[in-house]
């Protein structure tokens, strides 16, 4: 028997009739934010999923069964054991599912089992990259591979700015991947609207975004495209604060030998303290934006696709 990828009623009744579906991930929730913030910005996004006539679909591995359309139950699990939870790339959905555990997709795992469940449209804070220094360490987020060989669109705000941008987008490049700036010609780097790098394509609506996406699936290239949109111009007066907090962060990684998949988690603690929280303010704006316009997306590519 395959293994169980639990899809919610909804999701299901939603993806028959040919409706808009959402992903979200749970690493944001678990990892990205503290308790209870966390879990009012997951309901947040969901309900602004929804105003924008979208379904929502968190998804996560509760007690070793993947989910894709999380209850509110199991969202409220996920927040409440925070960094106590794993994080599930797609190295890990095996391990964790044989072996019964709770765990918080990322980008790469949240893209295989919204694929799995027949979800085009995932959307989260920022996609994952190249580390400074990655040449050398290989310490590049598997996001990048996931996106060169899963057929999910990701609507996000760039890369964190504490990668290193131009060696990750030469990284999907090589990949394959659709990178498209929204509104934009630079593609942006989370809490700045500036990465000094022009993104490869860029689309202005909802409506163009949905048409690379169907025409992507069209052509059966089977990799994902990746919708860059900038955080806010409200949003980004923090930038500069934010900017430096997360330099003193990286340095303090360095000193006290955090590394890998641990850096990002401790840059962005790191930064709210630092930042008297205007990062998780900033964070926050930042997702809730892209859940609506990637609400959009998916409206507009389910009407494409009935038409």
């Amino acid at each position: 028997a395959d293994v169980a990828v639990r899809v919610s009623d909804e999701v299901r009744a939603t993806l028959a009739r040919g409706g808009a579906v959402v992903a979200l991930e749970s690493t944001i929730v678990a990892h990205g934010m503290p308790y209870p913030e966390n879990l009012e910005t997951a309901r947040a996004v969901e309900r602004a999923v929804r105003a924008r006539g979208a379904t929502p679909a968190t998804v996560a591995i509760v007690d070793g069964v993947c989910v894709v359309g999380a209850t509110d139950e199991e969202l409220e699990r996920v927040a409440r054991m925070g960094t106590a939870c794993a994080k599930a790339s797609r190295r890990d959905l095996s391990a964790a599912c044989g072996t019964g555990k709770t765990a918080a997709t990322t980008v790469s795992g949240t893209m295989v089992l919204a694929r799995a469940a027949g979800v085009d449209v995932f959307v989260t804070g920022g996609i994952g990259g190249v580390h400074v220094g990655g040449q050398d360490t290989m310490d590049v987020s598997a996001d990048l591979m996931e996106l060169g060989r899963t057929p999910v669109a990701v609507v996000c705000a760039g890369a964190k700015s504490i990668l290193d941008i131009p060696r990750t987008l030469e990284v999907l490049e090589t990949n394959g991947v659709t990178v498209c700036a929204y509104g934009v010609d630079e593609f942006p780097a989370f809490f700045t609207r500036s990465s000094g790098c022009e993104a490869p394509a860029r689309v202005d609506t909802p409506l163009e975004a949905a048409k690379v996406i169907d025409a992507g699936l069209r052509l059966n290239l089977n990799s994902g495209s990746v919708f860059a949109v900038p955080i806010p111009l409200e949003h980004e007066a923090l930038g500069a604060s934010i900017e430096s907090a997360t330099a003193r962060a990286l340095r303090e990684t360095e000193e006290r030998g955090v590394a890998g998949r641990d850096v990002t988690p401790y840059v962005l603690k790191r930064v709210a303290e630092l930042t008297g929280g205007a990062s998780l303010k900033a964070n926050i704006a930042l997702v809730m934006n892209n859940a609506k316009i990637g609400a959009d997306i998916a409206c507009e590519l389910a009407r494409l696709r009935s038409s």
